[in-house]
């Protein structure tokens, strides 16, 4: 039981807080009609989510990010991409009495939720320095049940937050709080480009 309690409250720990990953998935179910066309968006985070810890508890992910170039090239890549995805959700914003507006395609979703969970150093190294040193204190089965507990949690997260944007959207019937969302969304997200940005500059020793 240790170490399934053990990765249930790290997980829920790591995944709780506000990022770029969080806000896409309840975004997604916000501005979706139906609760099945956010789908994408949480089954693509989820498995994402899943590579990443199982590279984390099998060390490889620890391996490649040694290599100092690559951790700087994630940086920048993630820092463009966030400023992107936050120009794009500004710009998608939807009027109040708009009604050509349109939420992610299905392709686009995929995209989206797998470059914020994969080209976000922060949430990649928190995974491995984290979760992957934790799970060192485990061998064999016991290793697996802590890893199976970690991903459960990422993907209950995931749908969780897709339903309660669902919610959200179900209750704002004239789209000015979903608008109000998605500005929000745009700024927090061009935050985190900024922060990103500073740590690239830090890891090429610019300041």
């Amino acid at each position: 039981m240790e170490p399934l309690f053990h990765g249930i409250v790290l997980a829920f720990g790591l995944i709780l807080p506000l990022g770029v990953q969080n806000v896409f998935i309840f975004n997604q179910g916000a501005t979706h009609k139906k609760f099945s066309n956010a789908l994408p968006a949480v089954i693509t985070a989820g498995i994402c989510d899943t590579i990443l810890i199982t590279l984390a508890v099998a060390g490889v992910s620890l391996i490649i990010l040694s290599f100092g170039w690559l951790h700087t090239f994630m940086y920048l890549l993630g820092f463009l991409f966030l400023l992107y995805m936050g120009w794009l959700m500004w710009k998608e914003t939807p009027e109040v009495k708009d009604q050509n507006s349109t939420p992610f395609t299905t392709k686009k979703q995929i995209l989206f939720a797998a470059s914020v969970s994969l080209l976000n150093p922060h949430a990649i190294l928190d995974t491995i320095g984290v979760i992957g040193t934790s799970s060192l204190v485990y061998t064999d089965y016991e290793k697996w049940i802590f890893t199976i507990a970690c991903v459960g949690v990422s993907w209950i997260w995931f749908f969780s937050l897709a339903i309660a944007g669902k919610k959200v959207g179900q209750i704002d019937r004239n789209g000015n709080l979903l608008k109000r969302m998605n500005q929000i969304s745009a700024v927090i997200i061009w935050l985190m480009a900024i922060y990103m940005l500073y740590q690239l500059m830090l890891s090429v020793d610019l300041i």
